[in-house]
């Protein structure tokens, strides 16, 4: 049979989970930045484009950051 697991150690995990993937996926769009901004060979448009994906990793690592801040909120709010 399933156990089920009470609401602070679902909340957890979830967190846990969220953390990883925002995380995850801020390394991948630095990395993908990070190769746009190396090959753009001087070309402004693809610059531009590397720097977008450099803020969109900072979004993403703010997010990861931030998960635990929602999640205590998100707590606050269920009573939990």
């Amino acid at each position: 049979m399933l156990a089920v697991n009470d609401l602070p150690t679902v909340i957890a995990n979830l967190q846990d989970w969220i953390i990883g993937i925002l995380a995850a996926v801020a390394t991948l769009f630095a990395v993908i930045g990070f190769a746009r901004y190396m090959t753009a060979g001087g070309d402004p448009s693809e610059m531009e484009r590397a720097k977008g994906a450099f803020k969109a990793a900072g979004i993403g690592y703010a997010g990861a950051l931030l998960a635990p801040w929602f999640m205590t909120v998100l707590q606050d709010i269920l009573g939990a």
